[in-house]
């Protein structure tokens, strides 16, 4: 007997569901029974045993989990609460973005918006809250940027410290995070797309008329200059997945 496509298809979606549903009854059972990050979960016999479902279905589901940083599971001596970690969420956005550069970057290009919506949002409440020896901070750092476009040394590294210190008032880890998410993701889809040289000059009075707003204390303008340096960020990756 034949079976239809669509009988097959249906078989299939079906089976991504019961998969789903079996995942998120394990980590609200993580929840009800209190567990904290670096926690261990009760064994795959007794996940078996409260969920109602085979061992190996139960195998299947926390390996899932663990691909989606929810737990970690550590071969002789159990399955734990993994702590924070976005490595999962950077590896697939990188794989999305480097694979939109086929279609002319899309993908990548709303990575920049949701980035740049990110920064220009929060700037106004990182500037009430940024103290004196933070703005020191922040200086330092430019001038460390000054130096190395001087020397005429890249400055990746000094860019995504000057971001990081730019939103250090507000003291979210979630946020820093996934500024270095966003970070991690840009600079590999750069990478791919064999950018060519950047204006280091430019780049670095792109940052210091940020920093120079900040210490103003004007939200209007810092927002303002955070818009127009990630327009600029969005049309090297025009000018480049144009080539």
């Amino acid at each position: 007997m034949t079976v239809a496509p669509q009988a097959v298809s249906s078989a299939r979606y079906s089976a991504q569901i019961r998969s789903h549903a079996l995942q998120t009854r394990i980590m609200d059972l993580i929840l009800e029974q209190g567990l904290d990050v670096g926690d261990a979960l009760p064994t795959e016999s007794e996940l078996s045993a409260v969920l109602g479902v085979g061992r190996n279905t139960v195998r299947e589901s926390l390996k899932v989990l663990q691909a989606l940083g929810v737990i970690e599971i550590r071969h002789g001596f159990g399955t734990f609460v993994a702590p924070n970690n976005f490595s999962a969420l950077t590896d697939g956005l990188v794989f999305r973005g480097r694979l939109s550069l086929r279609h002319h970057g899309e993908e990548a290009m709303e990575l920049v918006d949701v980035r740049q919506a990110l920064e220009s949002g929060l700037i106004g409440p990182a500037i009430d809250l940024v103290t004196v020896e933070q703005l020191g901070d922040l200086r330092l750092v430019m001038e460390a940027m000054e130096e190395a476009a001087a020397a005429g040394e890249p400055l990746a590294e000094l860019d995504a410290e000057f971001h990081r210190r730019l939103y250090a008032p507000l003291n979210n880890e979630l946020l820093m995070n996934l500024m270095d998410v966003f970070w991690k993701v840009y600079r590999q889809i750069h990478q791919a797309l064999g950018a060519g040289p950047v204006n280091l000059g430019d780049q670095v009075r792109d940052h210091w008329e940020i920093y120079e707003a900040v210490a103003d204390k004007n939200k209007t303008v810092a927002a303002e200059r955070l818009q127009r340096h990630f327009d600029g960020i969005r049309q090297k990756l025009k000018d480049v997945a144009a080539r």
